[in-house]
């Protein structure tokens, strides 16, 4: 049985399916540990104290493009995820729409809000 013949709507299956849904979340995973690494070593060779540490180390703009590029990963990834969940098994296709759309907004919403964080360290 097909994709259009099990009640799957073809036009939400368009984008991240197959072979790029699978690199999407393979590049995001090695960057994200890649990235969680690199900070657990920064961390324990120079150990950051306070919070003006903290914010001073963040605020590089190595850092924050970095930051900015793990939440990006983080998030790309999970709409990978969580679009292939609601495609398998929210069957209504108007049902699977709103909560497809819902989630895409969702992970909208948080990566403007980390852009935000993320900006005013520079202010």
């Amino acid at each position: 049985m097909n994709d259009l013949s099990a009640g799957t709507d073809h036009r939400s299956r368009s984008r991240f399916t197959g072979l790029r849904a699978w690199w999407v979340q393979r590049a995001s995973a090695v960057y994200m540990m890649a990235f969680l690494v690199f900070v657990l070593v920064s961390i324990a060779v120079r150990p950051l104290v306070d919070y003006a540490q903290w914010r001073a180390w963040v605020a590089h703009p190595g850092i924050t493009l970095a930051f900015a590029l793990f939440f990006a990963a983080l998030l790309s990834h999970m709409w990978v995820g969580l679009r292939d969940v609601l495609l398998d098994y929210a069957k209504p296709a108007g049902v699977r729409t709103a909560l497809l759309v819902s989630v895409g907004v969702g992970l909208l919403g948080l990566e403007a809000w980390v852009l935000v964080v993320l900006l005013r360290l520079h202010l």
